[in-house]
């Protein structure tokens, strides 16, 4: 839900506009790979695991868009009518250690952009372009960079209903939604002067709203795992302030894009099991959960704990997200992806 990294803005500028149930979903690609500026919130997301040899890595690229409602009627160029945020990590496995850095700008001027019609989407000199074969993930931070291609092996989930999804009590509280998991990945990883060429997998997760949280929502919990054998597992809940859950949701895809079942809310339980406090926000996370799903019982094991981002210079939100394994019902290892949990250092805000 990662999303998808998921965390945009302050409460000014996520404010203003109204609220309304969204139509049926009726994506059509390659255009809803693009931008859709007249929506409130948008994300692509894409996390994975990599390998050179013995060493392992996961990562993470994940471009933010935010409309801002009380620009939109202004003529200036200098308006700034939608911002785009980023963020780029890196777990060094070996290193037991998570490398992460951050972009803002306003959309326009050459410096930051979002097309429409497909997947292109820059800030700077970081970008995420679909191209016929594979996205081309791109990101230089201070002491690591990801060069990556990450190529489809499998057709894109339809999240929720065929592409709505909700996420609250409420019809308004959805969103469009779609995954691409299985994403064979081959480039390069660099940290610290070193380079790496990496093979591996990922998951892409794109996603758009006008109103996403349910006013009682503090946060959320979320996996999107790629299993050994092809399948791909999303699982997500929504919390209230006591720690229950406000809603849940999530998918199974079978083999090789075989049979889907979307999970019913109720159908998902997140049941903590192993805790981490932060040093930096003090806030308490689950490292290792049971993730209950009709497709069976999970354990989400955080491959290092501390996983935590500071994104208060971008989206002003502390959460933690990282490379975790996947473990079935008799406790044999058979995935990894990512587990994302925002709302622990403080309520988020979209």
């Amino acid at each position: 839900m990662r999303r998808r990294s998921l965390l945009l803005a302050t409460p000014a500028l996520a404010a203003g506009g109204a609220s309304w149930s969204l139509p049926p979903a009726q994506l059509k690609f390659p255009g809803d790979h693009g931008a859709h500026p007249a929506f409130r919130t948008e994300w692509w997301y894409v996390t994975g695991q990599a390998r050179a040899g013995e060493r392992e890595f996961g990562f993470q690229v994940t471009f933010f868009r935010s409309r801002i409602d009380g620009t939109q009627d202004m003529t200036s160029r200098f308006a700034a009518k939608q911002l785009l945020f980023a963020h780029a990590a890196l777990t060094d496995v070996q290193g037991r250690k998570l490398w992460h850095d951050q972009r803002i700008a306003r959309e326009g001027f050459d410096v930051a952009s979002a097309a429409r019609d497909d997947t292109r989407v820059r800030l700077r000199d970081w970008s995420l372009v679909r191209g016929p074969q594979h996205y081309l993930a791109h990101a230089v931070a201070a002491d690591f960079a990801l060069d990556l291609r990450c190529a489809p092996t499998q057709p894109v989930i339809l999240q929720g209903a065929q592409g709505l999804s909700r996420k609250g009590p409420l019809p308004q509280q959805a969103s469009y939604y779609y995954s691409q998991p299985q994403l064979a990945v081959a480039g390069a990883i660099t940290l610290r002067g070193q380079r790496f060429e990496v093979t591996g997998k990922a998951w892409l997760d794109h996603e758009w709203s006008d109103e996403y949280l349910a006013p009682e929502a503090v946060g959320w919990d979320w996996i999107g795992m790629n299993l050994d054998d092809g399948s791909a597992l999303t699982a997500f809940r929504l919390r209230k302030a006591d720690g229950s859950p406000l809603w849940s949701g999530g998918s199974f895809r079978s083999p090789k894009g075989g049979g889907l079942y979307i999970f019913s809310p109720g159908e998902v339980d997140f049941s903590p099991q192993r805790h981490w406090t932060s040093p930096l926000s003090q806030a308490v996370y689950p490292v290792e959960w049971i993730v209950r799903t009709p497709a069976d019982f999970y354990t989400v094991r955080a491959v290092i704990d501390n996983q935590e981002l500071d994104s208060r210079n971008s989206t002003g939100a502390i959460y933690w997200e990282g490379l975790s394994d996947l473990l079935d019902s008799n406790g044999r290892h058979v995935g990894r992806g990512y587990l994302e949990m925002t709302g622990y250092a403080q309520r988020l805000r979209m």
